[in-house]
């Protein structure tokens, strides 16, 4: 093998049609050999003399003959491949450089790689121009296979610092069609190569590729994260825009609409919390805000149970001129869930009760509805208030599918110089996702530039009441609402269908106590309440609280049915009280009752079992409470306070404020420690602390419902990493993995290199502790796992 080498390397430089010729005439002699060898040893008188003629004798003779003849024609084809071989190696590379540029222009990707990959083998890389052709011809394939070659390729080049053969104009293509093609990992990984080379993709283009990658979950939360890298780089007007060197890397300073993108994706896959270190670096980067990014702030302070920067943010989307009736409804969508989840009860009950009076006050008023057409018309203040404007009308039942735009040929490309075309296609993907965030909202709803209140409210409001065990606050909202909404009758009524509902959920003296101030205010009801009511007390064998319903329903001038009085007498009779069931269906026949009553209350009941498709109130509320949870709003309110002193870097006070929260018994749950994580590692070196903490998360996982997040699991990754906690991130890791969330590992990797390049290299030393050989094992094993060599 070793004279082969040789022999391969001392014949590299002869020229090809000598060598193929010496080598033809080389195999031309073995063979006539071998062939005249033969034919003596089949003709030779003497061997057949010496063997006689046994034919044992004839077959080994015969068998030699044919060992022979194998032996030479191994060794022919043998010299054959080694003369191929030679020839590959020998080929001229100009040559091989044409057929690879035919090939990729005939389409014929295969043999363009097989040749390829010949090149690497004789020369190495090709020269740019015919490199970056090639790339740009497998991503317009549009097909996974080569989108990954060519990605690999790339990691190839840029690995042997041969980055240079690398256009921009071909990464951000190829960037482009991995992110379509759904690989947003390798797709962030190459822009963030270009960024490390320098080689800044203007934000028209970059944009694009977020919205793409924005269509999944991983991809959002690496959009999010790439939006974070980027605008680092421009915080508190680090780069001077006066100096022209600085040009290329001012236009790739995230705008607007990188900013949409980004959030939008955080809202549609619930990293909200992500999505509020992009909130906060905003103003820091000097973007301008927008109608749709208005809303997104909103809907992201709702999802993370910031109250105060809602009512904050309320005065901006008054004064918009630009908003939607749509994105107005989403605002106070938000804000009314907001109320929800703080149980602030006063406050949602008023804002329904105000959206009913201004929409009763549209109805009533002729000139008001005209004064309002007009408004929406020219885009003006509607004279309804500041607190509920009309505006630009569109169907809330608008929705789009999803955006799967062919990807253009690098031709097409290449000749739009500004990325328009890009920049158009990223705020058509923005719109889709926008248009999906709109079909979400359930609380409220518009009618001509009207808000109005929608079941759904009045379901969760109902339930919060009755949670809270404030019937009489209940009883008083929903009269007020029922007089605004104007209903046909009183037994139609919001308050009678929520005390069937109590009726029917067994909460009798919710229902009684809804009941009496319904009469208190002077609301008049039909006997089927009191007939619902009666019955559930007799089957409930409550004769006491029966016989004071019964009375209240006399003074009332109410005339029970029949069945009313059956199951008062049934009852009666069950406790052996002849006497008082003998009394009853005397009063009955006095009141000359028919035998069969009305079934109003049926009637109603079935009424809300069919609904036309759509459950009425009563069967919306048992829903809601059968299946809803009980939440703890105490819980948002410290968050809210810790919150605020972590953003403030005031962390004692924030160590003060969970304490607090822990000794009235609400339990942390993941935005509690997200909040105090993230704060320790704004004020840096407090990884004890971070510790503890991590220890106190696993027991309380571990002992009640709470779940780890990837965002919360991620801020730990991250403050572990950077500490040099790697036993803690190794666990942080497993869990991540365990739970099958997305873990960035570029992310990582540069952490590592940029805070422990020159940690645990070489030998062991050989003096250590057992702690310092678990730290060191621990690091190892995290430097493996991020693939750091």
């Amino acid at each position: 093998m070793l004279h082969m080498r040789k022999f391969n390397h001392r014949t590299a430089s002869v020229c090809p049609s000598v060598l193929y010729l010496a080598l033809a005439d080389a195999s031309y002699s073995i063979a006539r050999a071998s062939e005249s060898q033969l034919r003596a040893y089949s003709n030779a008188g003497p061997i057949s003399g010496f063997v006689g003629s046994s034919s044992l004798a004839n077959s080994n003779v015969q068998n030699a003959i044919l060992r022979f003849r194998d032996h030479f024609t191994l060794q022919v084809n043998f010299f054959s491949t080694v003369a191929g071989t030679i020839l590959v190696q020998a080929r001229d590379p100009a040559k091989l450089t044409m057929e690879i540029q035919s090939a990729i222009d005939e389409h014929r990707l295969n043999d363009a790689w097989k040749l390829h990959e010949q090149h690497m083998q004789m020369e190495g890389f090709l020269r740019k121009s015919v490199v970056n052709k090639l790339l740009t011809s497998f991503v317009e394939s549009f097909d996974v296979q080569w989108l990954e070659r060519a990605y690999g390729l790339v990691e190839q080049a840029i690995e042997k610092s041969r980055q240079n053969l690398l256009e921009k104009e071909t990464l951000i293509y190829l960037s482009l069609g991995l992110a379509k093609a759904g690989l947003p990992i390798s797709a962030s990984t190459v822009l963030r190569k270009m960024v490390e080379m320098e080689q800044f993709p203007p934000v028209a283009a970059w944009s694009a590729i977020l919205a793409h990658m924005s269509q999944t979950a991983q991809g959002a939360y690496l959009a999010a994260e790439l939006i974070i890298e980027i605008g680092y780089l421009f915080q508190d007007n680090r780069i001077d825009p006066r100096k022209k060197s600085n040009a290329p890397l001012i236009a790739m300073k995230p705008n607007t609409t990188a900013f949409n993108i980004a959030l939008a994706g955080c809202l549609m896959f619930g990293t909200t919390r992500k999505a509020e270190q992009l909130l906060d670096m905003m103003p820091r980067v000097g973007v301008k805000t927008d109608a749709n990014l208005l809303i997104l702030m909103a809907q992201i302070y709702e999802r993370n149970g910031r109250r105060d920067e809602l009512r904050k943010l309320q005065r901006y989307i008054d004064e918009s001129p630009n908003l939607s009736d749509i994105q107005f409804r989403q605002f106070y969508n938000c804000l009314l869930t907001c109320h929800l989840k703080f149980r602030d009860l006063d406050a949602a009950s008023n804002m329904v009760l105000e959206m009913l009076r201004k929409a009763k006050e549209a109805r009533n008023s002729l000139a008001l509805a005209t004064l309002v057409f007009d408004a929406a018309g020219r885009g003006n203040k509607s004279p309804l208030g500041s607190g509920f404007q009309s505006r630009k009308s569109t169907s809330s039942g608008e929705s789009y599918g999803h955006i799967s735009s062919p990807l253009i040929s690098y031709e097409e490309f290449s000749m739009d110089r500004n990325f328009l075309r890009l920049e158009a296609e990223a705020k058509e993907v923005l719109g889709v996702v926008l248009a999906k965030l709109q079909s979400q909202v359930e609380l409220i709803t518009t009618d001509r530039g009207i808000l109005q209140p929608t079941e759904k409210i009045f379901v969760k409001l109902v339930k919060a009441f009755l949670e809270a065990d404030k019937t009489k606050d209940l009883a008083e909202f929903l009269i007020k609402a029922g007089k605004e909404d104007s209903p046909a009758s009183n037994d139609d009524s919001a308050l009678v269908h929520v005390i069937n509902s109590c009726i029917s959920l067994g909460w009798l003296d919710k229902a009684h106590d809804l009941l009496d101030e319904m009469c208190l205010a002077g609301v008049r009801t039909g006997s089927s309440v009191y007939s619902s009511l009666l019955k559930a007390y007799c089957e409930a064998n409550q004769a006491g609280n029966a016989a004071s319903l019964l009375r209240d329903a006399r003074k009332g001038g109410i005339q029970l049915d029949s069945s009313s009085y059956e199951a008062l007498i049934q009852s009666r009779v069950l406790q052996n009280d002849t006497q008082g069931a003998l009394h009853l269906y005397q009063e009955m026949k006095e009141a000359k009752i028919p035998r069969a009553g009305h079934q109003e209350f049926e009637r109603l009941v079935n009424e809300c079992a069919r609904g036309g498709g759509e459950p009425r109130l009563m069967a919306k509320l048992l829903q809601e409470i059968k299946e809803g949870q009980t939440m703890d709003s105490g819980v948002h309110d410290w968050n809210s306070i810790i919150h605020f002193f972590c953003k403030k870097r005031l962390m004692q006070d924030a160590e003060k404020a969970l304490t607090k929260m822990r000794s009235l018994g609400h339990a942390p749950n993941a935005q509690t420690f997200h909040s105090m994580v993230t704060g320790y590692a704004a004020i840096g070196g407090k990884y004890i602390e971070v510790t503890e903490l991590w220890g106190e998360m696993k027991s309380i996982a571990s002992a009640t419902s709470m779940k780890f997040d990837q965002e919360l699991l991620d801020s730990v990754l991250y403050t572990f990493v950077r500490g040099g906690f790697f036993s803690r991130a190794n666990e942080v890791v497993e869990i991540m993995e365990k739970g099958k969330m997305f873990i960035d590992k570029y992310k990582y990797r540069t952490l590592f290199l940029k805070y422990h390049r020159t940690s645990y290299k070489g030998k062991a030393p050989k003096f250590q502790t057992e702690s310092q050989l678990k730290k060191r094992e621990a690091a190892l094993a995290f430097k493996n796992w991020v693939g750091v060599c």
